[in-house]
């Protein structure tokens, strides 16, 4: 009785996990089939499955709907150093045109 050698694992990239993923959820293949295309174990299959599941689940629970991702530090400084500038530039004006104003107020 000779003993086969076992099969090398494959290790999948996470493309092709997503691929698998993608195959056995969209109904394309079963997991058994996946597990033959890929070339790995059908525990293989499940477990991407599963993760895939509660992946998703906890990205869910995290997220909070109508809330912003977070913007990075250096963009919201260059925008509150814009605003600042930009009031600076409407007190300016404000000032230049009050004289025009009150003159208006005068003659109407």
């Amino acid at each position: 009785m000779t003993v086969q050698p076992r099969p090398r694992r494959r290790r999948l990239s996470p493309e092709e996990k997503w691929q698998v993923f993608l195959e056995v959820t969209s109904g394309e293949l079963t997991q058994a089939d996946a597990a033959r295309k890929w070339g790995v174990d059908v525990s293989t299959v499940i477990k991407l499955r599963k993760l895939a599941k509660d992946a998703a689940l906890a990205a869910f629970a995290a997220s909070k709907p109508g809330r912003s991702r977070p913007v990075d530090p250096g963009v919201v400084a260059e925008l509150r150093a814009e605003n600042t500038r930009l009031v600076e530039a409407v007190k300016e004006l404000a000032i230049e045109l009050s004289p025009v104003a009150v003159g208006k107020a005068r003659w109407g």
